[in-house]
């Protein structure tokens, strides 16, 4: 076969053996040479290992040999017949590739020139043959000699529309390449345009196409021509569009350069216009700026940070992306009250006369209160422990704060934390990121203009953590005496003293609030309002409210004590006086209605007249019945809402000496339940009760409401009162109520909620109640009315209870055990 003259191609590929990395371009020869091989002939060569191209038959590519394996090989076939057999690596990094290193299929080659290089490498030029297909690798050293079979690929006739379609096809893809990619020189149009054998069309174009090792092995193992052609018309599709998409996006940049050029023309047009109309512009803004920062008193690094900032504004393009950004930086600079505070006003009969006038009752919570401004007054500072008003929803907590920022003549902001679960909304964004914003600290410092407000903290016990961080844990800083004077926001980036502001917290349970935030504050608890309290705070607040909120006076309407009684006992149940105010609402729209609607109606407000407009009533004011059934024993709990009484019922029947707890009772409960019975045993010979009874009877404990989630250390004595009357059927003595915890040995232990409890069971109308000893310095702080008609017992073992509670008597028709 003539040997024809290398050309330019119209790609760059990688082509290298085992140590080499270089770019060469790829030089095609004209056709496979089909007159020296023979489909299925056996051969032995040489065998040079290539990564990262393929060698396809009749194509010309140089190679670098830089292994001393091949050089000796190279150099050997080029004093010989120069022939060698040329196959592709699967991994390109292996430096000694082993036979399952190898592709299967080849191509043999012929080497047309070898040249040493000044730097010492030896280069190689080859011309592929023909396939070839590796049968065994006969040696290794010093080079690798292999055997292989030929293989010859099966094409259409020339003459043939199928291949004269996939040529053409080709052949406009590859030109359409050559138009795309400005790199490839335009003589590669003119060596395309020369080839008319379809067979090396598709190896000359398989070799330049921009694909890896592993697509071109794919085109080269194909033995059927139609089939390769096809795949390599779809890897030159695939280029076309990676090109297309390429010089669309460069399209699209050079657009928006050109469209950046012509807006800053524009903006400097835009802005002699300003100048000219008086419009204030970005300068304008910037010398706003400046002028606002003169008046300000603020440490000196603030001030060195600030005409840092501003002097980066100035220099930086109004339309830039960054401008806005530093723009509101600054400004937060500026509007923050870094010095700025309100004159205290420590007049403290004044602010026990604001105290007394906004919350009636609250005694111990007023004196606290004002036994901290007694102490601020003298000390000048806050270095204290944060106060948190700790109760029931509704009791006030919130409104305490306002009646305080309005005592010291402070501002007042409040901040409810509910359901806050980013930290970021406590110590800011940072500033690199899109929407960026101070903390919610500062954002209310800001709009409150002072650095010493009264600072409410609200739902403190409510917020949540998640991947976005934990808010309680940013808490700290912010309350912490010693820590606050330094506190830092991510979106400011300086330090920012919060010592001066007064920080309130309020929660409704203690239970979920962080221990180390909870051990930075004073815990100051607000109890439930009793009967008398609800009417008097109803009296002097709630229905003068709800009558200027709904356009009537006193004479349009006012209640009867009897009939604002019934709507405390009849329509609401809380601690608080939230419901209370929405019943009073109520009854005062009904009044409203007429007034507008100038009908008669009963300007004084009874009973018959709240049933009237309310409905029957949601409560009874008796919720306990009697004690005639053995087992059911009214207990007392604690819940966010105020105290409620509960009933601890407990059966009996035949079985196998299980327990059986139901009612949605939690894990504190069942384990009160298991004491209680294991306390039982313990002594069932004191209660006379036969031993046999718990093995042969299953024994069912149930607290009623069972869709209401139940859980407390507060029902101990209480299950073991009813577990005590079921297996002994005698009665529990009528309207006795008791709370408190047991031990295996039967100690009795305190609880909490003791004034909640003790008005829960002053409401259901209870005689008796029974409480741990331990307990009795609680009842002794509540006042003396809401106790006097309330017998009370202190205990400290369980046998004293089930002494107390237990009577005589059994009930009527009494479970008649089985003692056999």
């Amino acid at each position: 076969m003539k040997e024809k003259k290398p050309i330019h191609t119209f790609h760059m590929s990688e082509i290298a053996d085992m140590e080499s990395d270089q770019l060469i371009p790829i030089i095609p020869g004209d056709e496979e040479d089909d007159t020296t091989y023979v489909h299925g002939a056996e051969l032995e060569l040489p065998l040079l290992p290539i990564r990262n191209t393929v060698l396809f038959p009749g194509v010309v590519i140089p190679i670098t040999v830089g292994r001393q394996k091949s050089v000796r090989l190279v150099k050997k076939a080029y004093k010989g017949d120069k022939t060698i057999g040329v196959i592709a690596q699967k991994n390109a990094q292996s430096d000694e590739p082993e036979e399952k290193d190898l592709y299967r299929v080849g191509t043999i080659a012929k080497i047309l020139k070898l040249l040493v290089l000044p730097d010492g490498n030896t280069t190689i030029i080859i011309q592929g043959r023909s396939k070839f297909e590796l049968v065994d690798i006969i040696k290794e050293t010093p080079y690798m000699v292999a055997k292989v079979t030929v293989q010859k690929d099966k094409f259409p006739s020339k003459s043939s529309k199928e291949t004269k379609a996939l040529v053409s096809s080709l052949k406009e893809a590859a030109s359409k390449i050559l138009k795309l990619n400005p790199e490839i020189p335009q003589e590669a149009q003119v060596a395309l345009d020369n080839i008319s054998n379809p067979s090396f069309l598709m190896y000359f174009l398989s070799s330049n196409i921009n694909a890896d090792v592993k697509d071109k092995q794919a085109l080269l193992e194909l033995t059927n021509g139609k089939e390769r052609a096809t795949r390599l018309l779809e890897h030159m599709l695939k280029e076309i569009q990676m090109l297309e998409l390429k010089q669309e996006i460069q399209s699209k940049v050079h657009s928006d350069i050109d469209q950046q050029q012509r807006d800053y023309f524009l903006r400097q047009q835009m802005k002699v216009l300003q100048d000219e109309l008086g419009i204030e512009g970005p300068d304008q803004e910037i010398e706003s700026l400046k002028l606002k920062a003169q008046k300000k008193k603020w440490p000196d690094v603030v001030k060195k940070h600030f005409d840092k900032e501003i002097l980066k504004v100035s220099r930086i393009n109004p339309a830039s992306a960054e401008y806005p950004i530093l723009i509101n930086y600054c400004e937060l600079l500026v509007d923050l009250p870094w010095s700025d505070q309100t004159v205290d006003n420590f007049d403290l009969d004044k602010a026990q006369k604001i105290l007394d006038k906004d919350h009636y009752g609250l005694e111990k919570v007023k004196e606290r209160i004002i036994e901290y401004l007694a102490v601020l007054k003298l000390k000048q500072n806050l270095r204290g422990p944060i106060l948190c008003l700790y109760g029931p929803p509704g009791v006030g907590k919130t409104s305490l704060g306002r009646s305080i920022a309005q005592a010291l003549n402070r501002k007042y902001v409040r901040m409810s934390l509910g359901g806050v679960r980013d930290e970021a909304e406590i110590r800011g964004h940072r500033k690199t990121y899109v929407g960026a914003m101070p903390g919610r600290i500062l954002q209310n410092l800001k709009k409150v203009g002072s650095s010493n407000p009264v600072f409410i903290l609200d739902e403190i016990d409510k917020t949540g953590s998640d991947f976005r961080g934990d808010p309680s844990s940013a808490l700290l800083e912010v309350l912490d005496p010693e820590q606050n004077s330094t506190f830092v926001d991510n979106y400011l980036e300086l330090e920012y003293d919060l010592s001066k502001i007064l920080f309130i917290a309020t929660a409704n349970s203690l239970d979920t609030i962080h221990p180390a935030l909870r051990d930075r504050m004073e815990i100051i608890e607000v109890n439930g309002y009793t009967l008398e309290e609800k009417m008097e705070i109803a009296k002097k607040h709630l229905i003068p409210k709800q009558r200027k909120d709904h356009g009537l006076s006193a004479k349009d309407v006012s209640f009867d004590k009897t009939g604002l009684q019934a709507v405390v006992e009849g329509f609401t149940r809380e601690s608080g006086v939230r419901s209370l105010e929405r019943q009073i609402g109520s009854i005062i729209r009904n009044v409203a209605k007429s007034v507008a609607m100038e009908k008669e109606y009963q300007k004084k407000i009874t009973p018959a007249r709240v049933e009237e407009i309310l409905g029957t009533p949601v409560f009874d004011k008796e919720m306990y019945q009697d004690n005639e059934t053995a087992g059911v024993v009214t207990g007392l709990a604690w819940t966010s809402s105020g105290g409620e009484i509960l009933f601890i019922e407990s059966s009996l029947y035949k079985g196998k000496g299980k327990l059986i707890l139901s009612g949605q009772l939690g894990d504190v409960m069942k384990e009160s339940a298991t004491a209680a019975l294991s306390f039982l045993k313990t002594f069932a010979e004191e209660l006379k009760l036969d031993y046999k009874l718990f093995d042969d009877y299953d024994l069912h404990v149930h607290v009623p409401a069972g869709a209401v989630p139940k859980d407390g250390p507060s029902a101990g004595i209480t299950i073991l009162t009813s577990l005590a009357s079921v297996f002994t059927q005698r009665k529990v003595k009528a309207n006795l109520a008791m709370t408190g915890e047991i031990t295996l040995t039967g100690r009795v232990l305190p609880v909490g909620g003791i004034k909640e409890k003790l008005l829960a069971a002053r409401r259901a109308g209870m005689k008796e109640l029974i409480f741990c000893s331990k307990n009795k310095k609680d009842v002794e702080e509540i006042d003396e009315r809401y106790r006097s008609n309330l017998k009370i017992h202190f205990v400290d073992h369980a046998r004293e209870v089930l002494d107390i509670a237990l009577l005589k008597t059994k009930v009527d028709n009494p479970i008649k055990f089985n003692q056999n």
